[in-house]
């Protein structure tokens, strides 16, 4: 197997391990922001809950254009 195939599989990996263990405070920030919609923090926990998901999303793609990438370079 090539390098480029382990970098892959390395970067799905790895996202998704930080994935699964930050979920939950992700969680624990929505909860806490329903609860209390008038307090100070719950602009601080909105955006790092809006980041959480931006940084998701590029994880995402940028996971779609190795696989995309990987399969270019081997069956074309």
């Amino acid at each position: 197997m090539d390098l480029l195939l382990w970098i892959t599989i390395g970067f799905i990996i790895i996202g998704f391990v930080v994935l699964t263990s930050v979920k939950k405070g992700m969680e624990r920030k929505l909860a806490s922001i329903t609860a209390n919609m008038k307090e100070e923090g719950s602009s601080t926990k909105a955006k790092s809950i809006i980041w959480w998901i931006v940084s998701t999303t590029a994880w995402g793609i940028v996971s779609m254009i190795l696989i995309s990438w990987w399969f270019h370079n081997h069956l074309g």
